[in-house]
């Protein structure tokens, strides 16, 4: 009786080992059902068949079993569908960018699964050792036995990677391509702008916060962008954001183009709870260059794409996650994990950003990250606060300045105008206006910047000079790049699925591709340059 009690023990525990370790190390390899799926339009309460096309400007393209395109706002997709599409248009910019990251997830119904397996395991092992009479001979099997199931629970812990994928980043910075111009390499992604948004600026500032600064544009151009890695490294210890580190300098890049500072003032103060701020979170420091010192939360949109990037390379979203749901519960960095990736979120209260900078930064003896731009001043004096000025508008001029008009000590009539002499070189003119009268004052500094664009004009050039026909295609597929000079500059060639999974590579151009063992469906052809890169469809037949 109790040698078969001990080898129905060993039996049953060899089996649920195995079962165990099967579950363990399986990969998941779900993903969504590639094949015509149904779309519900709720908004309009209709529902269309087709597969996901793309992403653009707010809008979900669906391609129908025929060939047409139809498009429909994000917003007014179901919630589930907004998910989908969501992953869909995340995982087509992981195949553009080249940037194929690992993503390490946590499926939590096969987590639940494995825990309640291990329970079981341990439930029935503790039962059959105690149903033994000679228990020593397995005091030792038992801590070996109860340690391996703790080690196998703390190895399904989520993980932090370091993704960023620079069209998603693109995509985020897109709404404001009149003003802010983007470019990225395989290290940094690049923001060109002049920190002047479009919204309102200086009204709501209170009546101790005014420093008598007023906005003017900085070229924030290349060389001197604005930049941050496309490879954030996690810090081993994060640093604070707080009154004694960042206390110079952004910590952080809007997407509208504007610098995000830490939300203490150099004092050591709450900026927004101190009353320095105006209505959208900004004001002009001392080198009259705007920016923000708390998360512009108003930049959220409908397809809940970042709001601002981390100069750590973390993304900053508003109060939702990127799939539309609310927010989870923060970290002490006020951020968390999402699909893997970790990304910040802003909020209404302190530290309203980012609490901790989850990346590797390096700050420097003037407590700035660094590199970042620097934006020259035109003046030169000294301002300090005025203390019961109330700031009454701030409206641009004709003369590319800003008239900015306030009353002092509920008594109206003050202003502080510049406008930009058409003379060279470059001259200011500022009028400081009072109820008694007006003095003028001249600076000499820099043009008003223009931003360049600097991918758009090439990418469209090359969208229209590459050709693949015939497509459809059925057994050979031509590839035209326009010149003989742009075959030269093809870095690589690639075909994907619409899983992303790689089909063919070549690191040089070739004029054509046998496609004969390809099953019928759709595939990318991506064509990587040294500066661009270009997509195209492919209809196998």
């Amino acid at each position: 009786m109790k040698v078969n009690l001990i080898k129905t023990m060993n039996c049953v525990f060899l089996l649920m080992l195995c079962i165990v370790s099967q579950t363990a190390i399986a990969h998941d390899t779900h993903s969504h059902d590639e094949s015509v799926k149904k779309w519900f339009i709720e908004k309009d309460n209709i529902t269309i068949q087709g597969n996901f096309f793309m992403y653009k400007n707010g809008k979900v393209y669906i391609e129908d079993t025929q060939g047409k395109l139809f498009s429909f706002p994000m917003a007014s997709l179901s919630k589930t569908d907004q998910a989908i599409a969501t992953e869909k248009q995340i995982n087509i910019m992981n195949l553009n960018s080249g940037i194929l990251k690992p993503k390490v997830m946590i499926d939590n119904t096969n987590l639940y699964q494995k825990m309640t397996l291990i329970c079981l395991m341990l439930l029935v092992f503790s039962y059959l050792l105690y149903q033994n009479p000679d228990r020593s001979k397995y005091k030792y099997l038992a801590s070996i036995i109860y340690l391996g199931a703790l080690f196998t629970l703390g190895s399904f812990a989520k993980k932090a990677v370091s993704t960023t994928d620079p069209l998603l980043v693109t995509a985020a910075f897109a709404p404001f391509s009149s003003t802010v111009s983007t470019s990225y390499d395989a290290s940094n992604f690049y923001v060109n702008a002049t920190g002047i948004p479009a919204h309102t600026m200086m009204v709501g500032i209170s009546n101790h916060g005014w420093q008598q600064q007023v906005p003017m544009p900085k070229c924030y151009v290349s060389p001197n962008y604005w930049q941050f890695t496309l490879n954030p490294v996690a810090a081993a210890t994060p640093v604070p954001v707080s009154a004694t580190h960042f206390t110079k300098g952004a910590i952080a890049i809007a997407t509208n183009g504007v610098p995000i500072f830490n939300y203490h003032t150099n004092t050591g103060v709450d900026s927004y709870t101190d009353g320095q701020l105006d209505n959208f979170g900004g004001h002009c420091g001392r080198g009259d260059d705007y920016h923000y010192h708390i998360a512009p939360m108003f930049l959220q949109s409908a397809a809940n794409l970042p709001i601002a990037y981390g100069l750590d390379g973390y993304a900053v979203y508003g109060s939702l996650e990127p799939t539309g749901g609310a927010m989870a519960a923060l970290d002490a960095n006020h951020g968390h994990l999402f699909a893997g990736v970790y990304h910040y979120h802003g909020t209404a209260t302190a530290p309203y950003m980012i609490g901790n900078m989850v990346g590797v930064v390096t700050e420097d003896a003037n407590l700035q990250i660094i590199p970042q731009p620097q934006g020259s001043p035109v003046r030169t004096e000294n301002w300090t606060p005025l203390n019961g000025a109330l700031i009454t508008s701030c409206v641009p001029n004709t003369n590319n300045g800003y008239n900015t008009s306030y009353s002092l000590n509920l008594v109206p009539g003050y202003a502080t105008n510049y406008t930009k002499l058409s003379t060279s070189p470059y001259t200011y003119s500022f009028q400081y206006v009072t109820p008694t009268g007006t003095t003028t004052t001249n600076y000499n500094g820099q043009a008003n910047c223009v931003v360049p664009n600097l991918s758009a004009a090439n990418f469209i050039a090359l969208e229209q000079n590459i050709k693949l026909f015939p497509n459809p295609a059925t057994d050979i597929l031509q590839i035209n790049v326009g010149d003989s000079d742009l075959e030269k500059g093809v870095q690589s060639i690639y075909l994907y699925d619409l899983n992303g999974k790689i089909l063919f590579k070549t690191n040089h151009f070739i004029s054509s591709l046998d496609i004969k063992n390809l099953s019928k469906g759709n595939y990318f052809v991506k064509i990587q340059f040294e500066n661009s890169v270009v997509t195209k469809k492919l209809i196998v037949k």
